[in-house]
């Protein structure tokens, strides 16, 4: 039989290079060239949703924030570079959201609606996401190590969290969730249908890291969630009439309900006592706009074996190493 002698050196070509490629990738996820990234991070949550807010109608993202409501979130990252100007994140972060119409400052505008509806909440929020780190001056840098560089990034992703809205009652702090507030699930209210604790969200940010040394940076990130709910505080659209929570709700619970839907302290005009039936038309929340957070990090990281592996990339192209 006649040799093909093309497809022979093309069979050999493959063989090579799927046998190169191998050994390259076996080093690459080892942590002595300094593909791997270790990191902490802490710095202010804020919560972006129907609750509470600044004087005025709802503005958006910072121009809406509770500033005395701030809480301290804290964060662990592993990252992996891919090459320099692309690397992946895995991260897991905790902190607390708060809202609470009664901070919003009384100026005699839209806000004086969010006071008098007078609801709060607060939840613990555990959250774990992967994403994809971008940098694009890379491309423009002089690859001779990492000291002393700084490096804008852009990042995206997807997570999930948990969360648990409570409300005070009695300085207790009640769950929410099991209430149902909202009538969610309840046969008088089809439309409103039962929230699940654990949601997805859609991480994106922006940040900084400037390198100290070969192996540690410091930088600072802003990472705002985009939610595929409207219940991180428990809040959407309208009041039930309260009869309903004695027909779903245990005794004791119905009872903590009714204390709970509704906190307003509206005023009428002089002489005015207002109905049980009249909040069924006041507006509860904004179901037309998921809610969201957001957190501005202070992060500290140490690249893995940065030193080894510095050498070894100044001999190669500064972006694929």
């Amino acid at each position: 039989m006649r040799t093909n002698v093309p497809y022979v050196r093309f069979i050999a070509l493959l063989l090579t290079l799927s046998i190169f490629s191998t050994r390259s990738y076996s080093q690459s996820i080892t942590t002595d060239n300094g593909k791997w990234e270790i990191g902490l991070g802490f710095g202010p949550m804020f919560f972006l949703g129907d609750l509470g807010g600044t004087a005025g109608i709802g503005k958006p993202f910072v121009a809406d924030l509770d500033l005395p409501l701030t809480t301290i979130s804290k964060n662990i990252y592993v990252n992996y570079y891919a090459n320099e100007w692309l690397g992946f994140r895995v991260a897991i972060n905790h902190g607390v959201l708060e809202g609470d119409d009664a901070q919003a400052p009384a100026k005699g505008g839209a806000e004086m609606d969010r006071l008098e509806r007078n609801l709060s909440f607060r939840t613990s929020v555990l959250e774990g996401y992967v994403a994809a780190e971008f940098y694009p001056t890379v491309f423009f840098e002089k690859f001779d190590g990492l000291m002393g560089k700084l490096r804008p990034y852009v990042l995206g992703g997807f997570g999930v969290m948990k969360f648990n809205p409570k409300a005070k009652l009695d300085d207790k702090w009640i769950a929410l969730h099991p209430l149902r507030l909202e009538g969610q699930g309840m046969a008088e209210y089809p439309d409103r249908k039962p929230y699940s604790l654990i949601q997805k969200e859609v991480p994106i940010g922006i940040g900084f890291k400037y390198y100290l040394k070969e192996n540690f940076y410091i930088g600072l990130e802003v990472l705002h969630r985009q939610m595929f709910t409207d219940y991180l505080d428990d809040a959407s659209t309208k009041y039930v009439d309260y009869h309903v929570f004695d027909t779903y709700l245990s005794p004791a619970q119905a009872a903590q309900a009714k204390r709970l839907y509704y906190r307003g302290t509206y005023q009428g005009a002089p002489g005015y006592v207002q109905r049980p039936d009249d909040i069924l038309t006041y507006q509860r929340g904004d179901p037309t706009e998921n809610d969201a957070y957001f957190s501005t990090i202070l992060r500290f990281g140490w690249r893995l074996n940065a030193e080894n592996a510095r050498q070894r990339r100044q001999l190669r192209c500064p972006v694929f190493y």
